[in-house]
């Protein structure tokens, strides 16, 4: 479980493009499968991968990650 509550990475495998930049900016959230798609390892990542996290949304070149609150606990 993550120490990052809140903080939810969604990615569109169906739109991704295989450039890896994801994968190289952060290898424990994000993998690549045998085609180049991205695969999502930690879809509640850590506080201190934050920044990391904001970055390969970011360098995604076709907007295939984003980033959503998560209900609150209840």
């Amino acid at each position: 479980m993550s120490d990052t509550p809140g903080l939810v990475i969604d990615v569109d495998r169906d739109r991704c493009c295989g450039s890896g930049n994801c994968a190289s900016v952060l290898p424990e959230i994000f993998s690549q499968d045998d085609g180049g798609r991205v695969v999502l390892c930690e879809p509640q990542p850590a506080a201190a991968s934050r920044n990391a996290v904001l970055e390969a949304v970011m360098l995604c070149p076709v907007r295939a990650i984003t980033l959503r609150q998560a209900p609150e606990p209840g």
